[in-house]
């Protein structure tokens, strides 16, 4: 019981802090923009290079409180502390609505909550409030799949390697489902 109650004092707390920040401008549309154009030619250990500065640039709240939550939550997951995760993903969202990571974060705290409806939710929260996120569409058509909705997920795969074309995990994906199709006109 201390444990929690310490845990949650401590969320309390940093949400505490971040309500003493304003918001400036989040990550950097120029730097994105470029990044992403970088992305579109990159291969192998380029690519992923890019594709973790462009997720490091999305992780940019403008508030170093904010950003402490996002880690927090990141590292909660990481730590395999789902329900944790969530609850500092919340405070985020709570400080932060327009801020795409902390739904981002959330989706992957809650779909590891066994919790589908509102990971799906929150990726679709992150996906209006950045369209490119393509982690966000990458879990996407994961639950698609899960849910049974192969044709669906493929088509979210296609929309991840159009932004990453060289995206392993999406592309491994989508050769897979093209298999499995194909299978089926056999």
């Amino acid at each position: 019981m201390g444990t929690l109650t310490d845990h949650f004092k401590s969320i309390v707390a940093a949400s505490v802090v971040a309500v003493g920040f304003s918001l400036p401008a989040m990550a950097d549309d120029a730097a994105l923009d470029a990044l992403f154009d970088d992305l579109q030619a990159a291969q192998g250990a380029d690519a992923d290079r890019i594709g973790d500065q462009i997720r490091a640039e999305w992780s940019k709240s403008g508030s170093a409180a904010i950003d402490l939550l996002l880690r927090r939550g990141e590292e909660a997951i990481d730590a395999g502390d789902p329900l944790a995760a969530s609850e500092h993903c919340t405070a985020v969202i709570d400080h932060a609505p327009d801020f795409a990571e902390g739904y981002s974060c959330r989706a992957i705290a809650y779909y590891l909550l066994d919790l589908p409806g509102p990971a799906l939710d929150d990726l679709r929260q992150t996906l209006a409030l950045n369209p490119r996120h393509f982690d966000a569409m990458r879990g996407f058509a994961v639950m698609l799949e899960e849910l049974e909705r192969p044709e669906e997920a493929l088509e979210v795969y296609g929309r991840v390697l159009d932004i990453y074309p060289a995206n392993a995990l999406a592309q491994e994906a989508a050769d897979r489902l093209k298999l499995q199709f194909e299978g089926r006109a056999l």
